[in-house]
């Protein structure tokens, strides 16, 4: 049974789409079958995996909404084991039109419940703010991976986000757990990005992955080719880094199926 990932955290420019999409790109150069599920209005995911995401006729707002099933809306290997259920600027308006549904916090879970026996894992790129899309994510979710930047600021926000993940499984998905930190946008010449790294390790009470993705040039590149970094530069830094934290994920994995 495939594992859900999300990848959360309200603050924006923190290297959430960067990591779900080339975590999802590593996983699946690993031979893990994956489902991208782009659950930002902004659709950022959908475009660094090359879809063009402001002509396609079905996306998760449709799916959201119950207008197209989710074989409907999935874009089947958009590289080579990695599915995606795109995302585009229609997804704003769904936080409007759920208002007065019943149950529309576990929509989503509704129909990855059904498909998650065909994936090794399920990645959800969250939208940057603590909304119902936030909360569908995290009621379908077995776990949540908070990317962090390496700045002064890194630590505001997080206790939100914690509260949040609280919240969610106290009541409404009892099994959720925080899959722990990464750092993002780390700069080894700088003494601030070691202080961060420090600084949360000893304020912060959760598990924190080795692997810590650098500030790279390739990373911030690959996006507007429609590629994840795999495929765009295979032997950058910012590769490397995202195959480490692909076979932490993957260790993990193995550790709770033991």
């Amino acid at each position: 049974m495939g594992r859900i990932i999300a990848i959360a955290n309200q603050k924006g420019g923190v290297g959430k789409t960067t990591t779900a999409t080339n975590l999802s790109a590593c996983l699946a150069e690993k031979g893990k079958r994956v489902l991208a599920i782009d659950m930002d209005p902004q659709g950022n995911m959908s475009s660094a995996l090359g879809i063009d995401k402001n002509n396609i006729e079905n996306t998760i707002y449709e799916l959201i909404l119950e207008e197209c099933s989710l074989e409907e809306c999935r874009v089947e290997e958009v590289i080579e084991n990695l599915s995606i259920i795109p995302s585009n600027v229609n997804l704003a308006g769904a936080e409007i039109e759920l208002i007065g549904l019943d149950n529309k916090e576990f929509i989503l879970r509704k129909y990855v419940e059904e498909v998650r026996d065909k994936y090794d894992f399920v990645i959800i790129d969250c939208p940057p703010s603590l909304n119902t899309l936030t909360v569908n994510a995290m009621t379908t979710a077995d776990t949540v991976l908070v990317p962090i930047q390496c700045e002064y600021f890194a630590l505001e926000g997080l206790s939100q986000l914690i509260h949040t993940i609280n919240l969610v499984r106290d009541r409404l998905n009892p099994n959720l757990e925080i899959e722990g930190v990464v750092f993002t946008m780390f700069d080894a010449r700088t003494n601030l990005s070691l202080q961060v790294v420090e600084n949360v390790k000893e304020n912060l009470n959760q598990a924190v992955y080795k692997s810590i993705i650098p500030r790279n040039v390739r990373l911030a590149e690959a996006p507007s080719h429609g590629k994840p970094i795999t495929l765009y530069d295979s032997k950058s830094a910012g590769a490397e880094a995202y195959r480490d934290l692909a076979e932490e994920v993957i260790e993990r994995d193995e550790n709770i199926e033991a």
